[in-house]
């Protein structure tokens, strides 16, 4: 995960570098930069309307171009870069959606339950034209969708009865505000009166309405108390400027923002007296002034401080955020983050594919599951002062320099996000590139991984673990009841081979219990000698001696038949041995270790283990002081012969087959035999 969120520091820094050098470039070409002021004298009059319409003031009778012009000065200074997007918007052609109600629920949970955003519905009544032309409409749409006003159509023969309890005998227009200044209150629907059915006439209708909702002072006594008054917001905007009323765009932010920041509207237009405001710090007009409990912070001075919208929005959202706008913020780094994956990956295609998936789904699910106690703390009254204490770190950060470029590169960005997307990608084939590299110099065989093998795998790794238990999750040796395992019956099906070997992990060999050969004496000649009479005659001995020898032979053969048959299985051993002791091995055992020269030390074996002298892997016997390996079944091997059969994927024993990672019954040992010769 940290190599992920290097990796998507290093993009958000690559991505400021490059907006940089974008301005640079626009500065050399053009010679000026996007906070440099434009003076309106210099546009056209098509630009200067583009500018008002944007902003949101009504231009309809003003046919002058020095009339058009003094508006825009009034609203605020122009910059190069809302100039620049502007025009940009202007020749956009897309095409703004509208909703269609189909009847009273879905009007009321989309107009009526909306308590932060204004809806202008068109109502058409039953058996009537619609009040507003279908092109008209289409420019009205796309008018207020800039101020982020929905609109929508309800058709009264969808559902009759509303129209006629709401009164709707006629065609008309509905616009829905919130009626009161705090959050989630109530609504209030205004039906349009007028009697000029054209877009600006409406619009104006629109903008006085919302404008209703912004307080506006009118004198220097009125601003004196306002300012020095201290109520429940935090935070406050203020806009001096000599106009009838505050743009579109200010009374939409205001109707956005309510409960957490408060909208004054100045009018400073009749003023005589303007020593106050002197007094307060504001020289000129129009100034937006954001006070604070930390201060006055005047808006515009910045990177990326348009008197537009979009702008603004992202400088209040910065200021003072819900906990929806965290929520999102945190939900797009965290998929950022994920998508990284597909380039860190390396191997197959489906194996990235897999991965990202994967990965998706993880950070996702953390995410909701992690924010689920963030809300229930903030719902309680002991964090009110927590919650204070981060907006005021929150408007310490974001009305700095560096803040405001964030914000810039943001609104840039978003408003090209086929930049945003190919330098996403150019961003991961380089890490793809740098990452395939280092593992080709460590020599990782998962780089040059088709898809068919990922898959055969996939599918090894799969069967695995739904055939067999977690051994990393089983602590060998361990007590359960299940000492006769359930799931052998399973494995005894697999092993004609008809199904593909499960992949086994191998965390339980470290479990596996070793020790080392150990000798308690050397028998001489002598000693051996003094087990026969001494009267023996020569005929006797060898008689004896054939007797012996035979009987070598005769288990010799024995043995090698119960090898063979403990390589079939469990049933079908022939010899007459049982499958877990092995008598004749164990006879073998004594018969060497009575007539060889070392005596084996058992006391140094584990008590569950089964006394033998010989690897059956490697079909040599022991030697003192080499190193042992049990298995839980009980039989013995060398430590690296065993290591490199369980490696190769063989996860059972070469004697009795049974599974090297299942705990067996311990075995008991039997009464040893007389070591006395027959009479």
């Amino acid at each position: 995960m940290w190599v992920k969120l290097c990796c998507l520091l290093l993009y958000f820094l690559a991505l400021f570098v490059l907006a940089r050098v974008f301005e640079a470039v626009a500065w050399y070409e053009s010679g000026f930069l996007a906070t440099q002021l434009v003076d309106p004298v210099a546009l056209s009059f098509r630009k200067l309307r583009t500018i008002l319409e944007c902003r949101g003031l009504g231009h309809s009778g003003l046919p002058e171009k020095k009339d058009v012009r003094e508006l825009v000065e009034k609203s605020g200074d122009l910059m190069e870069g809302e100039l620049y997007s502007a025009l940009k918007e202007e020749e956009a052609s897309e095409s703004v959606s509208s909703t269609n109600f189909s009847g009273e629920m879905h009007f009321y949970e989309l107009v009526e339950d909306t308590k932060d955003g204004i809806w202008l519905v068109q109502v058409i009544a039953n058996d009537r034209s619609p009040l507003v032309g279908k092109v008209h409409w289409e420019k009205m749409v796309k008018k207020v969708s800039r101020f982020g006003i929905r609109t929508g159509t309800f058709n009264c023969s969808s559902d009759p009865r509303y129209c006629k309890r709401r009164g709707w005998l006629k065609s008309t227009l509905v616009m829905s505000v919130p009626q009161t200044s705090t959050s989630k209150g109530r609504v209030m629907l205004k039906e349009y009166s007028g009697r000029k059915i054209e877009v600006e006439h409406i619009f104006k209708w629109i903008t006085a309405h919302a404008a209703s909702r912004i307080k506006t002072i009118y004198n220097s006594e009125h601003l004196k108390e306002e300012w020095n008054k201290s109520d429940q917001y935090r935070v406050k905007i203020y806009l001096f400027a000599n106009l009838d009323q505050p743009p579109a765009f200010f009374s939409a932010l205001s109707v956005k923002f309510t409960g957490r920041v408060e909208f004054i509207f100045v009018n400073v237009e009749n003023w005589d007296n303007k020593s106050y405001m002197a007094e307060i710090g504001i020289y000129k007009t129009p100034s937006y002034i954001l006070r604070t409990p930390e201060g006055i912070y005047r808006y515009g001075n910045n990177t990326g401080e348009f008197i537009s919208l979009r702008a603004m929005d992202s400088f209040l959202r910065s200021l003072q955020p819900e906990v929806n706008d965290l929520f999102v913020l945190s939900l797009v780094l965290v998929n950022l983050m994920a998508w990284m994956d597909l380039f860190i990956t390396q191997g197959a295609t489906i194996k990235r594919f897999v991965v990202l998936i994967s990965t998706l789904g993880t950070y996702n699910s953390l995410l909701i599951i992690s924010w689920l106690p963030v809300l229930g703390f903030l719902q309680l009254p002991y964090l009110d002062s927590f919650y204070e204490y981060s907006l005021k770190l929150f408007r310490y950060s974001n009305t700095t320099t560096l803040a405001s470029w964030v914000r810039a590169d943001w609104m840039f960005y978003s408003s090209h996000p086929a930049l945003f997307l190919s330098t996403y990608l150019g961003h991961g084939l380089l890490i793809d590139y740098f990452e395939k590299k280092r593992r080709r110099n460590n020599n990782t065989d998962e780089v040059n991984a088709n898809n068919l093998e990922w898959l055969s795998s996939l599918w090894d790794w799969y069967t695995s673990y739904l055939f067999h238990p977690i051994a990393s999750f089983q602590h060998f040796p361990f007590d359960s009841d299940w000492d006769e395992d359930p799931d052998l019956f399973l494995e005894r099906l697999a092993f004609p081979d008809l199904w593909l070997h499960p992949l086994i992990p191998t965390d339980y060999i470290k479990n596996l219990p070793m020790w080392r050969f150990q000798c308690l004496s050397a028998h001489s000649d002598e000693e051996t000698l003094e087990t026969f009479p001494d009267s023996e005659s020569d005929s006797d001995s060898e008689n004896r001696e054939v007797f012996s020898s035979d009987r070598e032979v005769s288990e010799d053969d024995e043995l090698s038949t119960c090898h063979r048959c403990s390589e079939g299985g469990v049933d079908a051993c022939s010899c007459g041995c049982h499958s877990c002791h092995h008598e004749p091995c164990q006879r073998k055992a004594r018969s060497y270790s009575s007539a060889g020269d070392l005596e084996p030390d058992w006391s140094a074996w584990p008590s569950d283990m089964l006394h033998c002298t010989e690897c059956v892997v490697c079909l040599e016997n022991f030697a003192k002081g080499c190193l042992l390996m049990g298995l839980p079944c009980g039989h013995v091997f060398h430590q690296n012969c065993i290591m490199k059969w369980l490696a190769g994927g063989r996860h059972c024993c070469p004697v009795c087959r049974w599974a090297s990672y299942k705990k067996k019954q311990p075995y008991t040992h039997p009464q040893p035999l007389s070591s006395e010769p027959p009479s």
